[in-house]
């Protein structure tokens, strides 16, 4: 999954999880069950989960481009210098 397929999934998950809590807590209202909206809520987190995790085609749609090996060979990592300390005053008290 790729970077905004990830930023896809994420917008997914909370929409559907607020859809879904707001339908089953209004169904539960007015049908005054609470084992009503518990199974509305349920099948709606089965039903997000099915959706936003598998790594589905619709979140590859942006992939990464990587550099070849031998670009990577050409182009080296750049190496830290080591850092040089200052003399310090010594604190007088």
């Amino acid at each position: 999954m790729d970077w905004q397929g990830q930023n896809l999934a994420e917008k997914l998950m909370q929409i559907m999880l607020l859809a879904f809590a707001v339908v089953a807590f209004g169904t539960g209202y007015l049908m005054a069950s609470f084992k009503t909206m518990m199974l509305i809520y349920a099948g709606g987190v089965v039903l997000t989960t099915l959706v936003t995790v598998p790594n589905w085609p619709f979140f590859n749609r942006h992939p990464l481009k990587w550099l070849d090996p031998s670009e990577v060979e050409k182009h080296p990592k750049p190496q830290l210098s080591p850092i040089v300390n200052s003399k310090k005053k010594p604190i007088k008290k």
